[in-house]
């Protein structure tokens, strides 16, 4: 994560819980980003106007307004805002609707340190890339696998482009598929349900699916609705590659 920054980045973080302000505050405030804190969502919304806020980290579960209903204002005010919902670990329904309304991101309380600066610097990518909140898909082969890169968002909308794709993998004869994400990518529940789809396809010509590149929180999410048992998920697209070529 790059800290050395010659103007820093403003991060909102809306929580409820003071002690989660407190820590919020603390780690930002050493990476290096300038820190506002709200305790609830109407004052993060002013804050919001008041300071536009790059980042904004929102509570889920929060009197008075909860964070879905942020995360819509939010929006509304400031589309390109890249917003981070915080979940409990059984919030998997909630952070599934916040990723529909366009959150790009979530980490689960408490909150773990890795998982909080893999969301920072996701961030950060897709604040610096225009076309973040798009998706492009492009298809090429590596030593018999057939690999589509995912850029930007995945989202039900490319269900028709990523079928074609996968045919033409089956149709070069592979039966390796990698789906590589790029630094800056996120799936939203849509997506998701994409991914599902995908793996049950034309079981007659069945390809062995592997995913790279997410961060820990979208691989989180992953396993919670079950798609490990169906394609392997990995960190990285050198991970990914050296496993497959090595079986």
């Amino acid at each position: 994560m790059d800290r050395a920054r010659s103007t820093p980045i403003t991060v909102l973080v809306i929580d409820d819980e003071k002690p989660t302000l407190t820590m919020f505050r603390l780690f930002l405030s050493a990476y290096g980003y300038n820190v506002v804190c709200a305790e609830n969502g109407p004052r993060g919304l002013e804050l919001v106007r008041e300071y536009q806020p790059q980042i904004v980290f929102t509570d889920l579960k929060m009197p008075e307004m909860d964070g879905i209903e942020v995360l819509k204002k939010i929006k509304e005010l400031a589309p390109q805002t890249e917003v981070i919902v915080i979940t409990g670990h059984g919030d998997m329904d909630l952070a599934m609707q916040a990723l529909n309304l366009d959150a790009s991101d979530f980490i689960n309380k408490p909150i773990d340190r890795v998982a909080l600066e893999a969301a920072l610097e996701r961030a950060q990518l897709r604040l610096a890339n225009p076309m973040a909140n798009t998706c492009r898909l492009t298809f090429e082969t590596r030593n018999q696998v057939s690999l589509i890169r995912i850029e930007g968002t995945l989202t039900g909308k490319q269900e028709a482009c990523l079928s074609k794709l996968v045919d033409k993998a089956r149709q070069a004869g592979s039966k390796d598929l990698l789906l590589a994400f790029s630094a800056n990518a996120a799936v939203n529940g849509a997506g998701i349900g994409v991914l599902s789809r995908l793996v049950g396809r034309d079981s007659s010509r069945p390809l062995s699916v592997a995913v790279s590149g997410l961060s820990i929180n979208f691989i989180l999410l992953l396993k919670m609705v079950g798609l490990n048992r169906f394609m392997a998920l990995y960190e990285s697209e050198q991970e990914a590659l050296a496993s497959i070529q090595g079986r």
